[in-house]
């Protein structure tokens, strides 16, 4: 089951995901001055566009398993996610060899794509963990401390300023909420209403983006960085 509205909002974290990696470069590049890492505007910014994405990734994997597990699918998900993750990884390390993505979004889709098959059947449990994970995070009673004694310092990955880190706690509250979220059958209340049915060029063109959102994210970034580097390179090189 596809549903448009659902790619249409994808759409729009598309979007917003842009205009961050827009400023990220910008920033990067020096054309401006931005506290992407510890501005409350860019940290409360980027939590919407990974909520967004969390989110409706929760639905989707609902709705592509409600029946039963589309092992097909599965699989072919799986695969892709850790051949992409895989890449970020190795291309992030080839730019940031002090602050690489070892467990970005990316792979984060990877886990909660495996596990959250768990919680298919289960939709109380995955209301009720997905609050309990949220409300652990935000009252410090749940976090990845533990993970980082147990592997970040013997593995001597960058914790702090790693360009990318989508920790399990509190993220994968989010994504059981989609998940709970599409077994309670709300997402046709939000994603079928009319505004998302207007045959608009404004609303194909953001459910093309939705539908090709992997696609998108791994070909926008090195995109934007080499226009800005050969621009550099053309008219500020010394």
């Amino acid at each position: 089951m596809r549903l448009q509205g659902l790619d249409i909002f994808r759409g729009y974290a598309i979007v917003l995901m842009v205009v961050f990696h827009l400023s990220f470069d910008l920033n990067n590049f020096n054309y401006l001055s931005l506290d992407l890492k510890h501005g409350d505007f860019w940290k409360y910014f980027r939590y919407v566009i990974v909520s967004m994405f969390v989110f409706t990734a929760g639905i989707s994997l609902y709705l592509l398993n409600k029946e039963q597990i589309n092992w097909k699918k599965v699989v072919k998900r799986v695969f892709t996610l850790a051949l992409a993750s895989s890449l970020v990884s190795i291309g992030s390390y080839s730019q940031f060899p002090n602050t690489w993505i070892y467990f970005g979004i990316l792979h984060f889709f990877l886990f909660s794509s495996i596990v959250g098959l768990l919680f298919i059947r289960h939709k109380y449990i995955s209301l009720f963990i997905g609050v309990i994970i949220l409300l652990g995070f935000n009252f410090s009673f749940l976090n990845m401390h533990w993970l980082f004694n147990l592997l970040y310092i013997p593995l001597h990955l960058p914790v702090a300023y790693t360009e990318d880190l989508a920790n399990i706690i509190p993220w994968f509250g989010v994504f059981l909420l989609g998940i709970s979220f599409a077994s309670f059958h709300l997402e046709i209340k939000l994603f079928d209403r009319e505004i998302f049915q207007r045959k608009t060029v404004v609303n194909r063109f953001f459910s093309y983006l939705g539908k090709h959102s992997l696609v998108i994210y791994l070909i926008h970034q090195p995109i934007l960085f080499s226009i800005f580097f050969i621009f550099n390179s053309l008219f500020f090189s010394v």
